[in-house]
C-alpha cells in the first residue's frame, strides 16, 4: 500500500481546485515548502448574483496546501484588500510556533491593508486533512481552503490505497456582504440573516433558484474503484448531514487522526471538523448518475438557520450524458436524517474510536467544568434591540462572554504585559450553579471580560463542557487551538461528577481538535498542556463566536529550551 500520486506539489501556488498531479509522489519528507497567498477581491457569480468576495489568489475555495508529515511550511500572506486579515491553519498543532496560529488579537494583530506576514511552522505528528481559513470577523465565509497532509515517504495509509483523492468542502453563500450581515446582527442584537445557499466546493447545485448547470459540483468516477473523500465543513453556522444515493462510506479519519474504520451511509460533520472517508464505487458498465446532498442538523427554532439542501452529482461513464438542471432534478435525493435528529448525532459520535495506541492522560492535574450556551445583554439606552425580550443576544463560557483585546494576548504574555491586557482568573467552575438542561433560569444575562486559564507546562487537563438551555439547547462545536484532545465521554442531561467518570473511555478515545457539545448534554475531553503559548478555544458556529462563546488557555514555558516559546518573528503585525 503506497501513497497515491494524485496531488500537486506544495511548492506551487495551485490554480486548479480539482487537479491531480504525480509530482509530489516521490518528494522528500522534511523539506520546506513555500506558498504565497495574495489576499484579493474577486468577482464571483452564484445564483444570478455577482459580488466581490475576499479570496486567496483569486480562487474560491482557496488553493490547496499539500505537504507531508514532517515538512515545514512557509506561507507569505499579502493583504491587498481593505479589510484586516489573519489566517488560521485549523488543526495544525503549532508546536512552539504559536506566532503562526493566526486568530486575530489572540496570537497576532491582523495584517493590515498593504502589509504582509510570513506564517512559518512545521507539521509534526499529523497526517490527514485539515484546512485554513480567515480568523477575523466573518471573512472566512469565502476565505478558506484545504490542507492535505500526506504520510511520510515510504509510509502507507492504514487502509486500502485509494484510486484518487477528492476534497469535498462544504460552505455557505450569502448574496449580501457577510461583513454587513454580522455588523447588522451585532447592532440590532438579533440573529443574523440566514445564508442563501450551502455549497460543495463553492457550488450550490440545482435546487436553488437561478442556479446555472455550471454551479453544480460533479464528481466523475470509474466503476469498481476506491476514492478517498477529504471532507471539510467550512460552513459558518451549520452542522451538516451528507449522503450519496445508494452508496456507503468507510470512515477512516477524523481531524487528521486515524480511526478504527466503520461503515455508514450518512456523514455528520460540524463546522471546523474534517473527516476522510473511503467511497467504493459500484461495478456499473453503463452511464449513471447519483445525487450527493447535504443539509443541516439543528435543534434551534425553525427559521433561525438555513434549512435548504445543496446537491452535487456522482457520475459514472458520463461520456454521452447531457447535463442540465432538469436532468439532475429528476434524480432521487438521498434520504437524510431529520433536521433535529439528535439521537442519530449521539449514535454517530459514539462510533469514533482511535486507531493508534492512545496517549490519553490516565491521571489528571487540573479539572475544569465549563458551561457553554447563549444568553443576553441589556439593550443600550436609546436603542431598540431585536433579541429575546428586547435584549441583545450574547454567548458565554461559564457565563463570561469573551471580549477581544486590542493587543494580541500572546504578545502580552511574552512581553510581560499580562495585567494590562487580560485577567488570569477565569473560573474553573460556574460561579452560579443551576439545572443546566432543565427549565431556563429567569436571569439570562452574561458578564463580560478578557480572562484566560493559566496552565503550567505539561499539566494534564480534564475539561467537561456542559451545554445549557438558558436560551435554547443547541449543539456547540468547540475548537481548541494548539492541541489535539481525547474525547473520553459524553452524555445527555447534566453531567454527574460522581457517576459519569466511571464510564469514561481511557483506552481508545478518538483524538480531535473540534468536538460538539451535545444539545442538552455534555462532553468530556483530556489533553496535555505540552505546547507553550496562548491558545484560543471557541464555538465554531460563527455567530456564537461573534457573540462571545470563546476563551483562551495560557500555557507557561517549561524549564528546558525546547519547552519554551521562541521570540516573535520580526514581521509580526502591529495593532
Amino acid at each position: 500500500m503506497g501513497v497515491p500520486s494524485t496531488f500537486l506539489p506544495a511548492i506551487l501556488i495551485i490554480s486548479c481546485f480539482m487537479c491531480f498531479c504525480p509530482d509530489l509522489a516521490n518528494a522528500a519528507t522534511g523539506v520546506t515548502r513555500h506558498y504565497k497567498f495574495n489576499i484579493r477581491l474577486q468577482n464571483v457569480t452564484r445564483l444570478c448574483n455577482t459580488k466581490s468576495i475576499i479570496t486567496v489568489n483569486g480562487k474560491f475555495p482557496g488553493p490547496r496546501i499539500i505537504a507531508r508529515e514532517g515538512d515545514r511550511l512557509v506561507i507569505k500572506v499579502v493583504n491587498h484588500v481593505p479589510n484586516n486579515i489573519s489566517i488560521h491553519w485549523h488543526g495544525i498543532r503549532q508546536l512552539r510556533s504559536g506566532w503562526a496560529d493566526g486568530p486575530a488579537y489572540i496570537t497576532q494583530c491582523p495584517i493590515q491593508t498593504g502589509q504582509s506576514y510570513v506564517y512559518n511552522f512545521t507539521i509534526i505528528g499529523q497526517t490527514g486533512t485539515l484546512w485554513y481559513h480567515a480568523h477575523v470577523s466573518w471573512i472566512r465565509a469565502t476565505l478558506y481552503g484545504p490542507i492535505i497532509i500526506l504520510p511520510r515517504l515510504n509510509t502507507s495509509y492504514p487502509f486500502v490505497k485509494p484510486y484518487k483523492e477528492v476534497p469535498i468542502i462544504f460552505g455557505e453563500w450569502w448574496k449580501a456582504d457577510t461583513e454587513a450581515v454580522i455588523n447588522q446582527a451585532l447592532q440590532t442584537g438579533a440573529g443574523p440573516n440566514n445564508s442563501d445557499a450551502y455549497t460543495i466546493n463553492g457550488l450550490p447545485g440545482p435546487l436553488y433558484n437561478c442556479s446555472s448547470p455550471k454551479e453544480t459540483f460533479r464528481l466523475n468516477v470509474k466503476p469498481g474503484k476506491t476514492y478517498l473523500l477529504r471532507i471539510i465543513n467550512a460552513a459558518l453556522n451549520d452542522e451538516l448531514f451528507f449522503k450519496i444515493t445508494n452508496h456507503t462510506f468507510t470512515v477512516v479519519d477524523a481531524d487528521a487522526t486515524y480511526l478504527k474504520p466503520f461503515e455508514t451511509d450518512t456523514i455528520y460533520i460540524t463546522p471546523g471538523q474534517t473527516s476522510n472517508v473511503l467511497l467504493k464505487t459500484k461495478n456499473i458498465t453503463s452511464s449513471a448518475r447519483f445525487l450527493m446532498a447535504a443539509r443541516p442538523y439543528s435543534t434551534a427554532a425553525a427559521g433561525t438557520f438555513d434549512n435548504t439542501t445543496v446537491v452535487g452529482v456522482l457520475e459514472y461513464n458520463n461520456h454521452n450524458m447531457q447535463f442540465s438542471n432538469a436532468s439532475i432534478k429528476g434524480l432521487p435525493l438521498p434520504p437524510l436524517p431529520a433536521i433535529n435528529a439528535t439521537s442519530y448525532v449521539a449514535n454517530w459520535t459514539n462510533k469514533f474510536r482511535g486507531l493508534q495506541p492512545s496517549k490519553v492522560p490516565q491521571t489528571v492535574d487540573n479539572r475544569y467544568f465549563f458551561t457553554v450556551g447563549l444568553g443576553s445583554d441589556p439593550c443600550p439606552k436609546n436603542q431598540t434591540c431585536q433579541g429575546p425580550n428586547g435584549t441583545k443576544f450574547s454567548a458565554s463560557v461559564n457565563n463570561i462572554s469573551f471580549t477581544l483585546p486590542t493587543t494580541a494576548l500572546l504578545q502580552a504574555r511574552f512581553f510581560g504585559q499580562t495585567n494590562k491586557v487580560f485577567a488570569t482568573n477565569f473560573p474553573a467552575f460556574p460561579l452560579s450553579q443551576f439545572n443546566y438542561t432543565g427549565t431556563p433560569p429567569n436571569n439570562t444575562r452574561v458578564t463580560h471580560g478578557t480572562k484566560v486559564v493559566v496552565l503550567p507546562y505539561n499539566a494534564t487537563v480534564e475539561l467537561v463542557m456542559q451545554g445549557t438551555s438558558i436560551l435554547g439547547a443547541e449543539n456547540h462545536p468547540l475548537h481548541l487551538h494548539g492541541f489535539n484532545f481525547y474525547v473520553v465521554g459524553q452524555g445527555t442531561g447534566n453531567f454527574n461528577s460522581a457517576t459519569d467518570p466511571a464510564n469514561f473511555n481511557l483506552v481508545d478515545p478518538v483524538e480531535r481538535n473540534t468536538v460538539g457539545v451535545p444539545a442538552g448534554g455534555w462532553v468530556a475531553i483530556r489533553f496535555r498542556a505540552d505546547n507553550p503559548g496562548v491558545w484560543f478555544m471557541h464555538c465554531h458556529i460563527e455567530i456564537h463566536l461573534s457573540w462571545g462563546l470563546r476563551m483562551a488557555w495560557a500555557v507557561m514555558d517549561g524549564k528546558l529550551p525546547n519547552q519554551k516559546l521562541p521570540p516573535p518573528p520580526s514581521d509580526l503585525p502591529k495593532c
